[in-house]
């Protein structure tokens, strides 16, 4: 088949469609993949060892200094519906036009299509052309059910879900439907059911230890599992200063924002000093990743290395615990890793994420971007216990026994050849 991929937002959203394109060529498919990066040019120079057609659209969508301001204003919003929409504007609007001519370009030379859970350019134009459309769920807590809720409460999540939906589609259903209209189609009544969910098929890219299938589950929805790959070439290694400075006593923590850490150097620095302090009160050796300590006048010692990435896959493991944002990748890579977790969340979903590893008993409870302290943080480090390096331990061991891209492949060619 030819099969089209269409992605946007950061690394944690790109790295799965990259590993499922390179599981889809290797299979025998024909298969390209449109990527659109919010706050980096980096996929500019990815290559596709399988013969992938990668191409590369508006990247990055914001420069540095905006999608700086756009993450500060976004970590200062409470409400969820109001940081969705904002995000949406500063982040995918400027770019919807040419990820939307390149979508109905895919369509047209497809046999299936296959997007992120937001990509509504991309559904659309797969119905306009009548072709199949599969969408990638990359967290869970976009799924409605009778038995969960993302708030969190015991009882009420059907009627929860209900009030959600309506609200949800109030503010993001305007944006699928302007396309839609362009092209004479009628408009979507359910933002969830019919843009974030597909009912050809939907794959939820998630660990199952991690997502919990509910019994009222339509069957077009699918647990696949985390969409994993052996570590890209732009992920690099771990240097000799890290060899070293692991080698030189304790584990350390990591401790990293990932996408969500401030690259102007005054924010910069606060976020520097909020780790150091925590590592120091803490008692901890501590890795830190940040953009350019030394812009901001730190400088690594015994005690704290700065480091500007390092690939999650070699250096979780050799850690004693991650302190993070509580992205879906990040998340995963953490538990995969067997490694406790810590999560300081910018945005509604990522405290999802972290009330999940708390219901397996790996993580620390949540704390806010917004409200966070060094003393706070550092009490969180101090709360893992023994026992839950033990749990995280015993729930990678299970992750290591998944395979998501070649569930996903399964699921994919399964739906297709039911097709009438």
């Amino acid at each position: 088949m030819k099969i089209g991929l269409q992605t946007w937002g950061s690394h944690g959203d790109i790295r799965p469609f990259i590993a499922l394109a390179e599981g889809l060529q290797q299979a025998g498919h024909e298969v390209t993949l449109l990527i659109t990066c919010v706050d980096s040019a980096i996929y500019e120079s990815v290559t596709s060892a399988s013969g992938v057609k990668i191409r590369v659209l508006a990247s990055p969508v914001n420069d540095a200094a905006r999608a700086e301001q756009v993450g500060m204003a976004a970590i200062k919003i409470s409400n969820p519906l109001t940081q969705m929409k904002m995000l949406l504007d500063e982040c995918f609007v400027p770019s919807e036009e040419q990820m939307f001519a390149a979508a109905q370009e895919l369509a047209a030379e497809s046999d299936l299509l296959i997007g992120h859970y937001f990509m509504y350019p991309l559904r659309v134009a797969a119905e306009h052309a009548g072709k199949p459309y599969a969408s990638v769920l990359l967290s869970h807590v976009a799924v409605p059910s009778a038995y969960s809720h993302p708030m969190g409460v015991p009882f009420g999540q059907g009627f929860l879900w209900w009030v959600s939906k309506l609200a949800l589609h109030k503010v993001a259903g305007p944006y699928p439907n302007r396309l839609r209209a362009r092209l004479g189609m009628a408009p979507v009544k359910d933002f969830v059911t019919e843009v974030w969910l597909s009912n050809w098929l939907t794959l939820v890219a998630v660990s199952p230890q991690l997502c919990e299938r509910q019994p009222d589950w339509a069957p077009f929805l699918q647990v696949s599992g985390f969409l994993d790959m052996p570590n890209m070439q732009l992920e690099g290694s771990l240097t000799a200063e890290v060899e070293a400075f692991l080698a030189a006593g304790e584990p350390p923590v990591y401790m990293t924002f990932g996408s969500w850490t401030p690259r102007e150097v005054a924010s910069q620095s606060e976020n520097l000093r909020l780790f150091i302090e925590a590592a120091k009160l803490a008692g901890c050796r501590a890795i830190v990743q940040t953009h350019d300590a030394s812009a901001c006048g730190f400088v690594s010692d015994e005690r704290v290395l700065y480091v500007s990435a390092s690939p999650h896959h070699l250096i979780f493991p050799r850690c004693a615990a991650v302190v993070h944002h509580g992205g879906a990748g990040t998340t995963q890579s953490a538990t995969l890793a067997g490694k406790p977790s810590v999560v300081v969340a910018h945005i509604s979903e990522q405290e999802h994420w972290c009330e999940e590893l708390i219901r397996l008993g790996i993580a620390a409870k949540l704390t806010h971007r917004r409200s966070v302290t060094a003393k706070q943080l550092a009490a969180r480090i101090q709360s893992l216990r023994p026992e839950m390096q033990s749990r995280a331990a015993a729930v990678a061991e299970a992750m290591a026994g998944e395979h998501g891209v070649a569930t996903a492949m399964r699921l994919i060619n399964d739906r297709m050849k039911a097709r009438p």
